[in-house]
């Protein structure tokens, strides 16, 4: 378990304050996460890669010249926020764009798109790319479902190596898809993980059992079999990968591969040695030449006993990449000829900082009305985030069924930051709509993940609906409530019956909208719609998940209701009691 803390919510920060002064040779500090102590060479494509704390060396370890030119860091196992990519990205730029890079996550994917998006408004030419090496969580015929992991390393370093000799964007991004096509990993482990400050692991495994095919993120596996022994691990490793050859690699005999055993978190190196000498004796058994292997820990998941393979088939142009020089905290190999280039000024940055937040000193103008909408507003933030507090571990426990068990986490985390943002924005005066945009970037920001997404995107329309001046009334709360949903639908992709938030919100909505058009009074529709919420979020444990982390382990979640539908139940009826209070 993890032991040395301070406050497991300051856990993720606290490690990166202590990465960047133990690696000033290589990085240094800015909003979101660390870029290049040298900068980016001028003109030269920035690679920016990002996930959520607790992989270490991914996501901070790899940031260096021929790899990442930034890293853009999360909370435990949460995605980076859009503000913190977006930052990160900034400070990282050298003038030729930038390609943002990330293990395919939901959260993940919703966050770096934003910020993609983000950049393109700041004249910053931005593309995104998402890695899908694990077999074990999606079939051939669905390669964009898969979860990125070990993997990484070697996609990044791909794309990270054209970008250092000088490729433009359009073929950086080509290349990172020519890796990744080319790149399969598999993993076991013996135990989960325990985030700081938890009691128990994200999941267990019985006594002499081994689950196969997990995730990085303490999703449990997709199966289980009896504990191997080290040659029969490295078996089921290999066997499993020489299974699924990629198109174009004409079968394992007299290919070349790049070859990644990787430690999750607790196997001792000396175990890794003894897995990959027969490792590669079975490669080369089948007729592969490993190329540079690498044996260690490169993409971890806190203390998770546990391991993973990864092969990259190699052509000419690949391993030309692989092989390429690279001196970051955590990955060399090789050695540079000549200094680097000098580095562009990073983009908005007076110093070693970039901040973009908005100015927190002032607020629009707002009505009279709209300021005293806004304290119910700031009361309705603080039931919510007291409600998460109560409902904390029983989220965690519905969420760890088949997913990675830190959802109460990151919405206590979300929750808190928007209210202490409503509140100082209702100090300095603010309206209702500035005071719930600023809490939904807090939530955003703080929460990371897919529900720090998709909550910043809740309160930004219900903000964006009542606005700074008018008087909010039943049709506005109604029209930002409807605005909401159809705001997440859009952002996550999800449909009612996929077993997600999308199950609770879609009929909350559609039942407020409904009541609210009859002239039915708000406090009573709220009512009304929040027990549609409560009955929708008790339907979901009949389904099956068909997104997010849950989906690969779909049969263990079915008599379990989803947690991001449960707790969004929970919030409905929270502010229900605050209506009633100011009614």
């Amino acid at each position: 378990m993890t032991r040395l803390f301070n406050d497991p919510s300051a856990f993720a920060d606290e490690a990166l304050e202590g990465f960047t002064a133990a690696h000033q040779r290589w990085v240094r500090p800015v909003t979101g996460g660390v870029v290049r102590a040298a900068g980016t060479p001028a003109g030269q494509v920035a690679v920016v890669i990002g996930g959520g704390s607790g992989h270490y060396p991914a996501f901070t370890g790899l940031v260096g010249r021929g790899l990442a030119h930034g890293a853009a860091a999360g909370n435990v196992f949460a995605s980076p926020s859009a503000q913190q990519i977006r930052s990160v990205a900034r400070a990282a730029h050298g003038g030729a764009g930038v390609l943002l890079m990330y293990g395919n996550y939901a959260g993940d994917v919703l966050h770096f798109g934003q910020a993609a998006e983000r950049l393109a408004g700041d004249g910053i030419d931005a593309r995104t790319f998402a890695v899908t090496d694990d077999i074990s969580s999606a079939s051939p015929e669905e390669p964009a479902k898969r979860r990125g992991i070990a993997g990484d390393l070697p996609v990044f370093k791909a794309a990270a190596a054209a970008a250092e000799r000088g490729a433009d964007l359009d073929e950086v991004l080509r290349v990172a898809g020519h890796a990744n096509a080319r790149t399969r990993s598999f993993g076991i482990a013996f135990s989960g993980c325990t985030l700081p400050g938890a009691d128990e692991p994200l999941f267990t495994v019985p006594e002499g059992r081994m689950a196969v095919g997990l995730g990085i993120h303490g999703e449990p596996g997709i199966g289980e079999e009896a504990l191997p022994t080290a040659d029969e691990a490295a078996e089921l490793l290999v066997t499993s990968l020489l299974k699924e050859i990629p198109e174009g690699v004409d079968g394992p005999g007299g290919q070349r591969a790049a070859v990644i055993l990787n430690g999750l978190g607790s196997v001792k190196y000396e175990e890794l040695f003894v897995v990959y000498r027969r490792v590669a004796a079975l490669l080369a058994d089948a007729g592969v030449e490993i190329v540079d292997p690498e044996v260690g820990e490169l993409v971890t998941s806190f203390d998770m006993a546990g391991i993973s393979l990864t092969l990259t088939w190699l052509d000419d142009e690949l391993e030309e990449l692989w092989r390429a020089p690279a001196d970051t905290p955590a990955h060399r190999k090789g050695a540079f000829t000549g200094p680097e280039p000098e580095a562009e000024p990073a983009a908005g940055a007076a110093g070693e900082t970039i901040l973009l937040a908005d100015d927190d000193e002032t607020v629009p103008e707002a009505s009279e009305e709209s300021r005293r909408a806004a304290g119910i507003a700031l009361a309705a933030l603080t039931a919510v985030a007291t409600t998460v507090d109560t409902h904390v571990e029983e989220l965690g426990r519905i969420d760890a069924v088949a997913g990675d068990g830190d959802h109460g986490i990151g919405m206590q985390r979300g929750s808190t930051a928007a209210r202490r943002a409503a509140l100082t924005a209702h100090d300095l005066g603010a309206g209702a709509g500035t005071l719930l945009t600023r809490a939904a970037d807090a939530w955003a920001d703080k929460a990371g993940g897919t529900s720090g997404a998709l909550w910043g995107t809740i309160l930004r329309a219900v903000g964006t609906a009542l606005g700074d001046q008018d008087k909010p009334t039943a049709d506005s709360v109604a029209h930002g409530v409807s605005a909401a949903s159809a705001g997440v639908q859009r952002l996550g992709g999800a449909e009612v019956g996929d077993k997600t938030m999308v199950d609770v919100l879609v009929p909350f909505a559609d039942t407020l909208a409904e009541l609210v058009a009859a002239g039915t009074p708000l406090t009573d529709s709220w009512d009304r719609a929040a027990r549609a919420a409560e009955a929708a979020a008790a339907a979901t444990a009949d389904l099956l998940p068909r997104k997010g982390r849950a989906r690969p382990h779909a049969e263990k979640s079915l008599g379990t209701p989803d947690a991001g539908a449960h707790s969004l139940a929970l919030i409905t009826r929270a502010v229900h009691g605050v209506l009633l209070n100011h009614h």
